[in-house]
């Protein structure tokens, strides 16, 4: 059913955008993010809740009779239960941890044997889904290479001032605390990206080949790539760590991230990008 389909893609797209919302709010405590996150989240409810029923009435019996529709139902639980606690509870680590696993149940679920799904349209489900990881993940890679660049005019203003060269060009490439938020908050974007991009893509290594690939060279680094850009963003918000030296690790990571794109392909079973 077409219909079922697009709506599954619009549910893994808001509940993408929802995630990102909450890792946002979490890390930053933005009260504006964390509305939009919740109204997201009760988007992707709705549109849960609607897919159920149309598979109900499409085969006119509980849609729970699947290991997909298992999966699925376990997915609709998790965000009614972290609706109902961020309506109860300001406990936002809590609805981020459990978004996320809800998240990965939901993808883990498209590749679960269906039943009554025709094997032409989980075949869909499936090139979409790679789609959805491909993108996701170059998006991450735009925003990390905006804080790059941010990083780069901290570097460049930083070594005017100690040389003590004023003109034009340091006026124009704006103040070393600004730099450094908005290439902090590029990151912040980036990261959660990242992850999920991640997420998409083992689900769909382990239905196309039946196999985690862990070993795989270009996943291996994809993760040193996260881990790396996670201590960044744990030296600058727990640590309170701030400057010059800030701006290297965050120009290390890219280098990191351009070696993992770059070199690590050349070397990966599973991609060609």
């Amino acid at each position: 059913m077409v219909g079922l389909h697009i709506l599954y893609i619009l549910i893994i797209v808001f509940y993408c955008l929802s995630v990102l919302g909450y890792f946002i709010d979490f890390i930053q405590n933005n009260q504006k993010v964390n509305r939009i996150a919740f109204w997201l989240l009760s988007i992707v409810w709705v549109l849960q809740l609607t897919f159920l029923l149309l598979r109900a009435l499409e085969f006119s019996r509980l849609p729970i009779m699947t290991i997909f529709e298992g999966m699925f139902f376990y997915s609709w639980i998790l965000v009614t239960f972290s609706l109902v606690i961020n309506r109860l509870h300001r406990m936002d680590f809590l609805v981020f941890v459990v978004n996320l696993v809800g998240f990965t149940i939901l993808t883990v679920s498209l590749f679960a044997p269906a039943g009554d799904v025709s094997s032409e349209l989980a075949d869909l489900f499936i090139l979409e889904m790679l789609i959805i990881h491909v993108v996701i993940l170059l998006l991450s890679y735009g925003t990390f290479t905006l804080s790059f660049a941010f990083s780069m005019l901290y570097f460049y203003q930083h070594h005017m001032l100690k040389k003590k060269r004023w003109g034009d060009k340091m006026v124009r490439a704006g103040n070393l605390s600004l730099l450094e938020k908005r290439s902090y908050l590029c990151t912040l974007v980036g990261f959660p990206l990242m992850l999920i991009g991640l997420i998409l893509g083992l689900s769909w290594a382990w239905v196309k080949f039946e196999v985690v690939p862990w070993h795989d060279v270009k996943v291996f680094s994809s993760f040193i790539v996260l881990i790396v850009y996670g201590i960044y963003l744990f030296q600058y918000k727990v640590k309170k760590k701030r400057g010059y030296n800030l701006a290297l690790l965050n120009i290390a990571a890219f280098l990191v991230l351009l070696i993992n794109y770059f070199l690590s392909s050349s070397f990966s079973q599973f991609h060609i990008w």
